[in-house]
């Protein structure tokens, strides 16, 4: 590999899929949203009382890709997603997408990759998603530095 193909290399790899969600940025979706659920948490960065979370190692709890999003006994459910950045990213996004139809609204931190499968099957053009740019780089909480990829925010709505 050459040098400047290495350098680039930190940009589309990371060993770590599972950054934490800057709490100036879920505070003020929160404010607007007032979020029951986060779907893709572990009891370090969870944002919400309830939380499931992705089966990733070393941890091993309710798994938010099996489970229903709706909370029973809830009005309303409004879930917060910011799912591990990996390949997995694709089914977290589907889920999402399913979930919205069942009745729940899900809001999501994503990377901006307009040229995915998943965002031409569950994001664009979809009637009952909204995208929002995030202008700027996003610095996750731990990171050293802002994120390498623009992001967004999805709004997955009911219909």
């Amino acid at each position: 590999m050459s040098k400047s193909n290495s350098a680039l290399a930190v940009h589309f790899s990371s060993k770590k899929t599972d950054w934490e969600t800057p709490q100036d940025l879920f505070d003020q979706l929160n404010r607007e949203f007032d979020f029951t659920l986060d779907v893709c948490a572990n009891p370090d960065n969870a944002k919400c009382d309830f939380f499931f979370g992705p089966q990733l190692p070393p941890y091993t709890f309710l798994d938010g890709l099996t489970l229903s999003w709706i909370l029973p006994g809830r009005e309303r459910n409004c879930c917060w997603m910011n799912p591990p950045y990996g390949r997995e990213i694709g089914k977290w996004v589907k889920k999402a997408y399913e979930e919205s139809l069942k009745g729940c609204t899900v809001v999501a931190l994503l990377p901006s990759r307009t040229d995915t499968r998943y965002f031409h099957e569950y994001i664009y053009n979809k009637p009952n998603v909204e995208i929002r740019f995030v202008r700027g780089r996003i610095r996750f909480v731990g990171a050293k530095s802002v994120a390498p990829f623009p992001s967004m925010i999805v709004v997955f709505r009911p219909r």
